[in-house]
């Protein structure tokens, strides 16, 4: 399974519907062909469960290490990916809500008075939610019961999820800094990054040089290269590279290529140094990630 991202790294999936924009989904690491999902950003919050196992889980430039019972709060329109940590697999449970849900209309009392400050704060991009803090624990709480309400699935299931993400938002905002979420900060150095990451996405076929993504930010080279550093916790080469490892995949999966066509289609000049950073990523070689690929095809 690959994220479906476009070329802003916004997730295309639709999360709930109109009428009731929750989703509710269970998800593994192991579902994800290279064990991980990608940099990428979405309107909704996501809240996350951890049932099982662990996970690294990077939101703007803070990394968490989630543990079976802890969960994370990530705010509207912020970068986050993830990864395996130190356990084989990582089962874990997604509430992906639009915040219109809680706030209902624009301009609302709602919206001015216990979210918009929230919702815009840098400060807050995420929460990391842990059992021993008591106000966490009541939200993990909160979470396990959507959990059951969607297994379930009451008469009043929508009432009920609809209830139990305002008792959470009310913890969040009871308990959150304020002064920290009325801070002003612009998000300019989030809005660099995803300009560096559109541009590979645009590009990563040709090649790209370091000068060509500092000026996508108007920044020299050594500073964009901190900056996304400190952010990604990868250089920006790394990243590129990631980026056409991970473009190869579906030509490997769905198509007759040979690996050195595979290669130049994804902007490796040298087949073998193809071959070198897949294996790196993947930990096998193309043509094993192509064979084993077929044998899971029904």
């Amino acid at each position: 399974m690959q994220l479906e991202i476009n070329q802003e790294q916004k997730e295309v999936k639709a999360h709930g519907s109109y009428e009731f924009p929750v989703l509710i989904s269970y998800e593994r690491l192991s579902y994800f062909d290279t064990w991980e999902f990608p940099w990428h950003w979405h309107p909704e919050i996501e809240l996350t469960l951890v049932m099982e196992g662990d996970i690294s889980y990077q939101v703007n430039d803070s990394v968490y290490y989630l543990k079976a019972g802890e969960g994370l709060f990530c705010n509207t329109n912020v970068l986050c990916c993830g990864k395996r940590y130190q356990s084989e697999d990582c089962r874990y449970l997604s509430i992906t809500f639009h915040p219109r849900l809680l706030y209902g209309y624009s301009s609302s009392v709602m919206q001015n008075k216990y979210m918009k400050h929230i919702l815009k704060s840098p400060a807050l991009a995420s929460l990391h939610f842990v059992p021993e803090v008591e106000w966490q624990q009541e939200i993990l709480v909160l979470m396990e019961k959507i959990r059951r309400l969607d297994a379930e699935k009451p008469v009043s299931m929508e009432m009920q999820i609809h209830i139990a993400l305002m008792q959470i938002w009310l913890r969040i905002y009871e308990h959150v800094e304020q002064e920290e979420a009325e801070r002003t900060e612009n998000g300019r150095d989030t809005e660099r990054i995803r300009q560096i990451m559109e541009y590979i996405q645009e590009h990563y076929a040709e090649k790209i040089t370091l000068e060509e993504l500092s000026d996508q930010v108007h920044l020299c080279k050594s500073e964009s290269c901190r900056l996304f550093k400190r952010y990604m916790n990868e250089s920006m080469f790394d990243y590129l590279l990631g980026y056409r490892i991970d473009r190869s995949l579906e030509l490997l999966r769905q198509t007759g290529m040979d690996v050195t066509q595979i290669a130049g289609q994804v902007g490796f000049a040298n087949p073998g140094y193809f071959s070198r950073i897949f294996k790196r990523k993947m930990g096998c070689t193309p043509l094993e990630y192509r064979k084993r690929a077929k044998k899971r095809t029904p």
